[in-house]
C-alpha cells in the first residue's frame, strides 16, 4: 500500500527547504563578505585611499584606480543609456510586430550573453586597433557600454511596460502627440524602474576585469583626458593577486570594490523603495 503522506506535512517540508536554501545563500554571502572584511579592513584607510601606488602597487594607495574605475563608468553610463533608453522607446511605442523588430529583439539577447572576454577582445580589436583610440578611457568606456546596454534596454523596456494605458490613452484624449505622451508621461513614471536598471548595470560594469585588461591598459597614473590609460580597481586587484605582488594591499583593494558594489546595489533598493512609497500615497 502506498504510504500517503499529509498535505500538511508536505508543506512544512517544502518550508523548511525553502527556509534552509535562504539561510544557505545568506551565509554563504556573509562568509565571503566577512573573509574578506577580516583581511582587509585593517589596510584601508585615508592615505589608502588617496594616494598612489608604489612598487607596482605594494605600498601607497589605489587613488588613481578608484578614479580610472569611475571613469570608466562614466564613460560606459553617459553612451549607453540614452541609446539604451531610446531603443526601449522604439521597441515599446513605435516597433510593429515584424521581423525587424524580432531581429532587434534577438540581437539584445544576443549581445547580453556574450562573454566579457570576447567584448574585450573585440574593443581591443576594433577600438584600440582599428579606430585608433589605443588602450585609454574611451576605448575601456566604449567596451564596457557593450556590456551594459541591453541591461539598459531591457530594464527600460520593462518599465515602460508597467505604465499603466490609461495614463497614455488620457493624455492622447486631451489633444497630446504620442511623442509630447511619452515625454511627459510615460518616462516619468517609468523613471524609477529605469534609474534601478541603469544603477544595477554601473554595479556589474564595476567588477568587470577582462574587458579592461584589452581596452583600458594598465597605467598607474592619474588620466588627464579619456584618450589616457588607467587602471581600475578589479584589474589592479587581479594584477595584486596573480603576481603575488602584495596579498595585503589585494584584500584592502578588494574591501574598497566590494564597498562600492554594495553602495551602488544599496542605492537602487532606496530609490526602488523611495518611488513605491510615493506610489502608495
Amino acid at each position: 500500500m502506498k504510504t500517503i503522506i499529509p498535505r500538511n506535512t508536505i508543506d512544512k517540508m517544502a518550508t523548511v527547504m525553502l527556509w534552509a536554501s535562504a539561510a544557505s545563500a545568506m551565509l554563504l554571502l556573509s562568509y565571503i563578505i566577512g573573509y574578506i572584511l577580516l583581511n582587509g579592513m585593517w589596510v584601508v584607510n585615508l592615505s589608502f585611499l588617496l594616494e598612489s601606488p608604489r612598487l607596482s602597487g605594494a605600498e601607497g594607495g589605489i587613488f588613481p584606480a578608484i578614479v580610472g574605475t569611475l571613469a570608466l563608468v562614466a564613460v560606459a553610463i553617459i553612451t549607453a543609456v540614452p541609446v539604451g533608453i531610446g531603443a526601449a522607446i522604439y521597441l515599446t511605442s513605435y516597433a510593429p510586430d515584424n521581423a525587424l523588430t524580432r531581429t532587434i529583439n534577438f540581437g539584445v539577447e544576443c549581445l547580453a550573453g556574450i562573454p566579457s572576454v570576447v567584448i574585450g577582445l573585440f574593443g581591443y580589436a576594433f577600438l584600440v586597433i582599428y579606430l585608433g583610440f589605443g588602450f585609454s578611457i574611451l576605448a575601456g568606456g566604449l567596451s564596457l557600454m557593450f556590456m551594459i546596454l541591453p541591461w539598459t534596454v531591457r530594464t527600460s523596456e520593462e518599465a515602460i511596460k508597467t505604465v499603466p494605458m490609461e495614463l497614455s490613452e488620457g493624455s492622447l484624449a486631451l489633444g497630446a502627440t504620442k511623442w509630447q505622451t511619452i515625454r511627459r508621461v510615460v518616462i516619468p513614471s517609468a523613471i524609477p524602474g529605469i534609474t534601478t536598471g541603469v544603477i544595477l548595470g554601473i554595479g556589474k560594469a564595476i567588477g568587470e576585469t577582462a574587458v579592461i585588461m584589452y581596452t583600458a591598459g594598465s597605467s598607474l597614473l592619474l588620466p588627464h583626458s579619456i584618450f589616457d590609460p588607467v587602471r581600475t580597481l578589479p584589474y589592479h586587484l587581479y594584477i595584486l593577486a596573480s603576481e603575488g605582488i602584495s596579498g595585503k594591499m589585494a584584500y584592502g583593494t578588494a574591501v574598497v570594490l566590494l564597498g562600492m558594489v554594495l553602495a551602488i546595489n544599496l542605492l537602487a533598493v532606496a530609490i526602488q523603495r523611495r518611488y513605491e512609497s510615493k506610489e502608495v500615497k
